[in-house]
């Protein structure tokens, strides 16, 4: 080799960093071979190189016992970071678990735990909050008695093909928090244009009168329930609690001309009412009258044939004793029909000559007032 003693046996062999198989080091860059085996490189010892380090670094942050201070306040820090993960939900809210930012669960009030972050995170907005949503109009100032109108969102076409403007409030909850926050971009805009369009196709089915008048709560009730069918198959996670309507007027261009058909409208409806009284009035006193006369006819036929029978009756009897024996039913007749005769008229008793008048004594009246006056003495 070239950098062997060719001239020296006894010198260095095997290489540049050392001696040959007859003494000293020998062929690799760790130190000296073996003579059994002078071709073989001995490895580094990695054990005594990574102790070596860690008494190097242990020297210089001071010794064992501030290792041990250190790996102590990494575990204390672990154990403060995994302890974060619990949190609270307050009656009135719902909590929506985050993952690296996607929506992973929905948590009911009470205390409950989620992996610390930044691998989850949790929002807890408050669900029992009444939302209000105005359509139609807006307040001014905060004022409800101070409003502008929108014209835009308040005229609607009823069934009738009439124009009417309405006013109206949407009150509104929510009632899945995480379907709220990220099923929609926009919620108050989509609540506010699905209540705008299921009002217009409910107006769009009921007569102008009736939104004006009685029907108005049949109107709230029905646009209630079906926005809130919309609202569920979008999966907006919001509960409708009521529709207000606050002002359903007819556009302010035809106000007057309306208010002139609503007022002929009610004198219509007075006057009807009126006549209806009247005949509710006349008609019952008129039937009970005819009814007395009826009752009284029927009475005066029932006496009538009875009588009429009666007569009949005793006219066959007295026959029948005629026949029987004439002479003394004829001087019967003649003294009952003479009784009949003088029975009610004033008496005055003549003699035979005709000269004298001889008082009549009226026995069984003096009888009877004679009679009453004892029983009174």
């Amino acid at each position: 080799m070239p950098w062997n003693d060719n001239g020296n046996n006894q010198g260095n062999n095997g290489g540049p960093w050392g001696g040959g198989p007859s003494g000293g080091n020998n062929g690799g860059p760790w130190g000296g071979g073996s003579n059994n085996n002078p071709g073989r490189q001995t490895p580094p010892e990695f054990d005594k190189i990574f102790r070596d380090m860690k008494n190097s670094f242990g020297g210089k942050m001071g010794g064992g016992s501030s290792g041990k201070i250190i790996i102590l306040g990494l575990i204390i820090m672990i154990g403060f970071w995994a302890v974060s993960g619990f949190y609270r939900v307050n009656p009135q809210q719902q909590g929506v678990v985050l993952r690296f930012g996607e929506w992973v669960r929905t948590t009911p009030p009470g205390l409950h735990y989620h992996l610390p972050f930044p691998i989850e995170q949790v929002m807890t907005p408050d669900v029992t909050r009444d939302n209000r949503l105005e359509i139609g109009f807006r307040d001014i100032g905060g004022r409800s008695a101070s409003r502008r109108d929108v014209a835009d969102e308040s005229q609607m076409i009823t069934g009738d093909e009439n124009i009417v403007d309405i006013d109206f409030v949407v009150f509104w909850r929510i009632a899945d928090a995480g379907a709220y926050l990220f099923n929609l971009a926009d919620p108050d805009q989509t609540i506010k244009v699905a209540a705008e369009a299921v009002m217009r196709e409910t107006i769009g089915q009921t007569d102008i009168q009736t939104v004006l008048t009685e029907g108005r709560q049949n109107v709230q009730v029905a646009v209630r329930q079906k926005l809130q069918e919309l609202l569920d198959e979008y999966r907006t996670g919001v509960r409708v609690r009521e529709i207000q309507l606050l002002a359903v007027d007819p556009p302010a261009d035809v106000i007057d001309s309306f208010n002139d058909v609503q007022r002929a409208r009610q004198d219509r409806d007075r006057l009807k009412n009126e006549a209806e009284a009247f005949r509710n009035d006349i008609v019952p006193r008129a039937r009970g009258e005819a009814a007395r006369l009826v009752a009284e006819a029927e009475a005066y036929r029932e006496e009538v044939v009875n009588r009429a029978k009666g007569d009949a009756s005793r006219f066959d009897q007295v026959y029948k004793a005629y026949e029987v024996n004439q002479d003394v039913t004829r001087e019967r007749i003649y003294i009952e029909t003479i009784e009949e005769v003088f029975g009610n008229i004033e008496k005055i008793i003549i003699d035979e000559d005709g000269k004298s008048v001889v008082p009549y004594l009226p026995l069984k009246e003096l009888g009877g007032r004679s009679t009453s006056g004892t029983g009174g003495n």
